[in-house]
């Protein structure tokens, strides 16, 4: 691109809200791929809980193709791990399968009593996630932003106990559900306050349990959004907030939540949300990660870029984890793709 700064520098810069010459490519999410997994001849499952392993696999879509971040970690257990429940790696799994959790430490809301560990930097896979940004920032921090991600309060509460469960208790237990999910905001803060220490130059909070599709934006705004902002008002900048599915009728909500940033997917309508927001307001996305960069071709991957461009995002972002299969030569479309259409000058 059409600069002399790292894309470290350069998605720094733009942060602080500075005038850069160029849309920046970077994600706040998963991008590992299939090729990274051969370049050092591993398998899927290891990454997750290996330090090395992990920091290697974060890089290594930046030095196959030049994708210019790192984010950590991989898979949505680690945060409800520390908290009880228990996750399977697949261990003996020949395909593509991200841990999931098989047991909650209760099914429903009221039989749920949170623990937190005393020292949450040394509780679960804390440490590993920690040592793999550690280890980033020593490799590849001076050429790269590093990213890690943590889910909000209320997917991390579907993570808890039984999905079903809590959505029922959202609607008839509310103030028992806003308790918990201030209490799991807390721990949040903590975790990302470690994360930021080891490393992380900022950090996405998915919360993509609680869009639109599963809880109605007035739900939205009376249990969720105050978490949220708990959070966003607890840690340091950069900071952005991702949600899934059609968030056009909440996108004044997440704004609202304090963030730096909003994160979007394609059933989002960009151009509507820019209506709503203004020119200030940073909107990236809104590639689709799976339909188009993993399942499509070279000349779909192009045209999504360019769109998204031509839309108004403020970072050329995937909409969410890019699937691993992604073909080599989309990777590389993407890359080409982002320095031909998103030049400001």
């Amino acid at each position: 691109m059409a600069t002399n700064l790292s894309p470290r520098e350069g998605v720094l810069k733009f942060f602080r809200k500075e005038k850069l010459d160029y849309i920046p490519l970077f994600s706040g999410m998963g991008n590992i791929t299939v090729h990274g997994l051969e370049k050092y001849g591993w398998k899927f499952p290891e990454i997750h809980t290996d330090a090395r392993k992990m920091a290697n696999m974060a890089a290594s879509s930046f030095q196959l193709f030049g994708f210019p971040c790192a984010v950590v970690p991989f898979d949505m257990g680690v945060e409800a791990e520390v908290l009880g429940s228990k996750v399977n790696y697949y261990a003996h799994a020949a395909d593509i399968l991200y841990p999931t959790i098989i047991e909650h430490p209760a099914e429903k809301v009221e039989d749920l009593n949170i623990q937190v560990p005393s020292d949450l930097a040394k509780a679960g896979r804390i440490p590993v996630v920690t040592e793999a940004l550690r280890l980033l920032k020593q490799e590849v921090g001076n050429q790269i932003p590093i990213g890690a991600w943590v889910l909000g309060p209320y997917t991390l509460a579907g993570q808890l106990v039984d999905l079903s469960q809590l959505a029922k208790a959202a609607f008839k237990k509310t103030e028992m559900v806003r308790n918990v999910l201030d209490k799991l905001a807390g721990v949040l803060i903590q975790i990302i306050k470690v994360y930021r220490e080891a490393g992380a130059d900022y950090i996405t909070v998915r919360e993509m349990g609680a869009g639109p599709d599963i809880l109605s934006p007035r739900m939205f705004e009376s249990l969720v959004r105050p978490p949220l902002k708990k959070i966003f008002d607890g840690i340091a900048s950069p900071k952005i907030l991702h949600i899934c599915g059609d968030t056009n009728a909440i996108v004044d909500q997440m704004i609202l939540c304090g963030a730096d940033a909003i994160s979007v997917e394609k059933k989002n309508n960009v151009i509507e949300s820019r209506k709503k927001l203004g020119s200030d307001v940073l909107i990236f996305g809104e590639l689709d990660a799976y339909g188009v960069l993993s399942m499509g071709k070279p000349e779909d991957v192009d045209k999504a870029v360019k769109e998204a461009v031509d839309r108004g995002v403020n970072a050329i972002w995937p909409g969410c984890d890019m699937w691993p299969v992604v073909p080599k030569e989309n990777m590389e479309t993407l890359v080409a793709a982002a320095k031909k259409y998103g030049k400001l000058n």
